[in-house]
């Protein structure tokens, strides 16, 4: 029995040893690899105190629920200079002494910045408040006045799958959900993944190596080569804005200074995102950050509550500059760049030295969704890559949107770097992975930090300075463009070269501008200029090294390369008349020469421009330190194309938010209820552009009034989403232009008074409830526009799924058709009454709700009309279902007259609405929209229309022609002057690399990289693979030797037979005498 037993046991163990090594494998984080949709994980089931890293976690990502509100009867009173705290009371107390105010006080700030001179203070008036604010920004010594703004953050782990539920089996966090009645959201927020899109790697394959855990983002940027150097990050100041940190955390060794900016009585990381942001930087072990003996200074400006506010952060931001500050990393943004106390703050820093890095935002792979104060030209923004180089999806796409509609928008982000499955210090101990713009932001961030380290002369470092070593070192990535690269990956080892080479000086981001190179020049390079087109407007960055302040030296001179054609083309520049802090903008406006209106070729050129700043060390009165830059310029020229090719996008009836409250087209999309993105052919209209130049057409931008564009060289003018009124002058001159033969599309959305008012929220300015002053679109003015057709849209509010010619379509939110000439073609559909919805939350389906239109205008020679009710199907930022192939048919009709027959005879076909039954919609009573628009001004009783503005004239510069060849590569031609990179050598690094101190008890040798296995994506994935190998090697062998060891145990035990000893030895054995010793082996 007891040998079955035994045998039983011996052929078990390696069943029972292969399973134990199957779970335990399976149990080892692969960090780098994606979990497959749909797969199940446990709930999340602890609080947030807890942390939100798991201890087994391979990699999270983080969706970030955001809101914000006022605080009741709180205002931030923002003075022009620092006062003491008496002064700044004395201030305020003869601003409010004449008048009824009687209930104020000035709300305390408990704070360490309590004790220093302050430019703002936050007051609570309990009383009327317009007039109370109104006597207050009187004040000579008041700039401004703004409500207290209370910032709500949620943070939520998910898996990989980006299915909401966590893929870890230890210790878990669960969201304290809260809710609040105001649909604005945050300006400002953590950007740790705040969408919960996950990114794709851009390589699909059926199979593929997955990899092990990765090494440390700051080996794999290679900063161990500058840890062997000596440069460890000592003596840099680098601050941390963000959730806290613990006072024991084993990671950190020079935590200089902990401060709470929150009303909490704790200095501590409640929630671990801060933990982790500053484990990136300054961590000295396990996952080793880039600046392990910098100055790490933590701002605990979030409650474990996720809670902030306004003044927080402005004292925090006061108390960064008086202890001055070197690095800033701020891992929050928002779409607010009109956000003034915030905006002007960050620029009070930067003008302070302070170097201050943060993300773009997790709103990609939408473009036109960056994110404030990573959009400011004094700001290094940065952006999301994954371990392949690829752009991760979340990452947020330029251009930014300040200078619309006019203008057009700058470079951003400035630089991308690993922001996926990065790994960083938990909460308590140990490292975990997470992924986000705010992770990318702190890599940043801490190469800034050991990069200052490397300077001897550290005034040589500055914001600007900084920003053009980065720039300049940049690896670019291949087959991406600059709005979502910027001047590509971060190279920190070539960084170092160029800033321990540099010599003040300005530069230009881009450095120059190449209309033929694609994909980086995208969308530049996706169309040709031609004679007669709008001008091509391309915003340039000054970046000036030499001082905080500067100045342009009397105007950009244009020189073009006669035998490049340079003469071909125009140039008209306006810059900024001063470059502070740091920066400044440079517009180029480029246009075709007449004498090249047939002709076809590459036309090249360059302007060069030459800025002067203040010497700060020159003892000589009014001395200048000068630097000159040249800015290549390089187009594509064709003949102009015939009208019916030409399609006019119009951009200056589009209004979007900031600053005023203008809601998204798409009601469903409550938790995105802005429109933010610019409504530019550029941004979240790009994939229309894109369809749009495949099919033959050039698009062109108007970007002032309808009196300014010369309609015969047009086919179609294309209004989409417009939210703006219209000139009384414009609507005049588009009823001839189309009688002359201009077509018109217009794309429509929802408007109902009534649906403004359910959506309204606290507004930050009046203290009251406001409505949106528009819909999705202005129904009224676009009704005023087109009313001499007899045409109208209805304050209808539809939605639902039909189909159209064979097409499958979805209404988002759109508006019917409420009048249109009885010769015209109307198509109808079965809709939802989404307005009913919205209003009584009940449903209802319409039969026959007129949504497209399309009319052949009577005059000889006349245009042609085309409507349709929403917008949402060319629109990038919610489409469900494209109808591109619509807006082609559309296109047909208006450029060539060509019906489409699948239109024309459609069963769907009905007869046009005479609109008499209702009324037409009617703006709405009290609205403000006036306060944003170019058009109205305010008047007694009801707003009027401005005095229409001159159309703009652009002042074309001088050609000083060059007979010279142009150089042949723009971009590897520039680089930063006075910049030697081969007189700063990097170190021979050997096959063992030593480290950079050494070890502590028991702590890993992680910072060790085996020789020959140099950071690089081929030797990341092999060197992340061996361990891998080693594990499941060392397992086999120890398998083998248990399996022997249990067989040798298993086999049945026989007694040896005792051999009998010769009767000769036992007799002499007998004989020896006992000598009391016990006898040696």
């Amino acid at each position: 029995m007891s040998y079955e037993l035994n045998q039983t046991a011996g052929t078990m163990a390696p069943v029972c040893l292969f399973l134990f090594v199957a779970l335990l494998v399976g149990r080892l984080p692969l960090t780098g690899t994606e979990e497959e949709p749909g797969t199940p994980s446990s709930p999340s089931s602890s609080t947030a105190t807890d942390g939100f890293f798991s201890s087994n976690c391979s990699q999270l990502t983080l969706k970030v629920d955001f809101s914000s509100r006022v605080v009741e009867h709180e205002y931030i009173v923002a003075f022009n200079g620092y006062f003491t705290a008496k002064a700044r009371c004395h201030f305020i107390s003869s601003a409010l002494r004449n008048t009824e105010a009687e209930n104020w006080r000035i709300v305390e700030r408990e704070n360490p910045a309590s004790d220093y001179p302050s430019d703002f203070e936050v007051v609570q008036i309990r009383q009327d408040a317009r007039s109370r604010l109104l006597t207050l920004q009187d004040h000579p010594y008041i700039k401004r006045v703004t409500p207290q703004r209370k910032v709500f953050r949620t943070l939520k782990l998910l898996s990989a799958g980006g299915d909401g539920s966590s893929s870890c089996n230890d210790t878990r966090w669960v969201q304290k959900w809260q809710s609040w009645q105001s649909s604005r959201p945050l300006r400002r927020t953590s950007l740790s993944l705040s969408s919960g899109f996950w990114h794709a790697t851009g390589r699909h394959s059926s199979r593929r190596l997955l990899r092990a855990i990765p090494r440390h983002v700051a080996q794999i940027l290679q900063a161990d080569v500058l840890w062997q150097m000596g440069h460890t990050g000592s003596g840099v100041k680098v601050a941390v804005f963000d959730t806290g940190l613990s006072e024991k955390h084993p990671h950190f060794k020079n935590v200089k200074e902990r401060t709470n900016w929150t009303n909490e009585k704790t200095l501590d990381d409640g929630l671990g995102h801060g933990t982790f942001v500053a484990g990136v930087i300054a961590s000295m072990r396990e996952c080793q950050g880039f600046a392990p003996d910098s100055e790490l200074h933590i701002f605990r400006v979030f409650t474990n509550n996720q809670v902030s506010y306004t003044s927080w952060f402005l004292d925090a931001f006061n108390y960064a500059i008086l202890k001055k500050i070197d690095v800033l990393n701020l891992s929050i943004g928002g779409p607010d760049f009109m956000d003034h106390p915030f905006v002007d703050k960050v620029w009070e820093l930067t003008a302070n030295r302070v170097i201050m890095v943060s993300a773009i935002g997790n709103d990609g792979p939408l473009y036109g969704t960056l994110n404030n104060p990573a959009d400011q030209m004094d700001v290094i923004g940065v952006g999301g890559i994954d371990f392949e180089d690829n752009i991760a999806r979340f990452s947020s796409r330029g251009m930014t949107t300040w200078e619309l509609p006019g203008g057009y928008g700058r470079v951003k982000p400035d630089i991308v770097t690993y922001g996926s499955g990065v790994r960083g210090s938990g909460m308590k101990e140990g490292c975990r992975s997470l992924s986000g713009t705010s992770v990318a932001s702190p890599v940043v961030a801490g190469a800034v930090t050991l990069l200052a380290s490397t300077v001897l002369n550290r005034e040589l470092v500055n914001p600007a300075s900084m920003k053009q070593a980065l720039i300049a070192s940049a690896r670019r990535l291949p087959g991406v463009n600059m709005f979502e690269q910027g001047h590509g990956k971060l190279d920190l080892l070539r960084a170092y070269q160029i800033l321990n080479s540099y010599r003040p000086q300005a530069s230009l981001s881009p450095s120059y501008i190449d209309l033929t190179e694609c994909p980086y020049m995208w969308p530049y390079c996706s169309q040709p200029i031609y004679y007669g087109g709008m001008p091509t407007i391309v915003n340039v960055t000054i970046l000036n090294g030499m001082g905080v302040t500067g100045r342009i030296v009397d105007k950009p001179i244009w020189q073009p390369y006669l035998p490049q054609n340079g003469d071909h083309i125009d140039v008209a520049v306006s810059y900024s008349p001063v470059l502070w802090p740091w920066a400044g903008y440079l517009a180029v406006s480029i246009s075709v020469a007449k004498k090249a209106a047939s002709w076809e070729g590459i036309a090249q050129g360059h302007v060069m421009l030459t800025v002067a700043s203040p010497a700060e060390n020159d003892s000589a009165v009014g001395g200048e330190m000068i630097s000159t830059v040249k800015l290549p310029v390089k187009v594509k020229i064709v003949p102009t194309p015939p009208r019916s090719k030409r399609v006019l996008w119009d951009q200056y009836h589009n209004l979007r938010y900031p600053p005023g409250y203008f809601p998204r087209d798409n009601l469903r999309m409550k938790n995105d209820p802005l429109d933010w993105n610019g409504d530019h052919i550029h941004t979240n209209f790009r994939d229309m552009y894109q369809h749009l130049r495949s099919m033959g057409y050039f698009v062109e931008v108007l970007g002032s009034p309808i009196t300014c564009f010369d309609a015969s060289q047009y086919g179609t003018l294309l209004m989409v989403d417009s939210e703006e009124e219209y000139f009384p002058e414009e609507i005049t001159k588009l009823r001839r232009d189309i009688d002359n033969g201009l077509s018109l599309i217009i794309f429509s959305d929802w408007y109902n008074t009534s649906v403004m008012r359910k959506v309204k929220f606290y507004d930050e300015n009046t203290r009251q409830w406001w409505m949106p002053d528009t819909g999705g679109a202005n129904i009224p003015a676009l009704n005023d526009l087109i009313s001499v057709w007899g045409m109208a849209f209805s304050d209808g509010l539809y939605e639902g799924d039909f189909t159209m010619a064979d097409h499958d379509m979805y209404y988002a939110s759109g508006c019917s058709i409420a009048r249109f000439p009885e010769d015209g073609v109307v198509i109808a559909q079965t809709l939802k009454d989404q307005g009913l919805e919205v209003l009584k939350q009940e449903t209802a389906v319409v039969d026959n709700v007129p949504v497209l239109g399309l009319y052949q205008t009577p005059s000889e020679g006349g245009g042609r009309i085309a409507l349709y009710g929403d917008s949402n199907c060319i629109d990038d930022s919610h489409r469900q279902k494209d109808c591109f192939w619509l807006l082609d048919a559309l296109l047909q009709y208006t450029s060539y007259g060509v019906t489409p027959p699948s239109l024309l005879h459609s069963q769907n076909k009905v007869t046009p609405p005479a609109g008499t039954d209702k009324p037409l919609p009617e703006r709405l009573e009290g609205n403000h929209l006036y306060r944003y628009s170019k058009v109205l001004e305010a008047h007694l009783g009801d707003p009027k229309p401005r005095p229409l503005p001159a159309c703009p004239h652009l002042s074309w510069a001088k050609p000083q022609p060059l007979n010279e060849t142009a150089p042949s590569n723009l971009w590897k031609h520039q680089k930063l002057l006075s910049v030697d990179i081969d007189k700063v050598e990097l170190p021979n690094v050997g096959a063992y690399r030593p480290q950079v101190r050494p070890l502590s008890p028991g702590e890993s040798g992680a910072w060790d990289i085996p020789g020959g296995i140099m950071p690089g994506r081929y030797n990341q994935e092999v060197g992340q693979t061996i361990p891998m190998f080693a594990f499941l090697g060392a397992m086999v062998v120890l398998s083998f030797f248990v399996v022997q060891l249990t067989k040798s145990r298993s086999k049945p035990k026989r007694r040896k037979p005792r051999i009998k000893r010769p009767l000769y030895l036992q007799q002499q054995q007998q004989q020896t005498p006992h000598t009391g010793r016990n006898p040696t082996v």
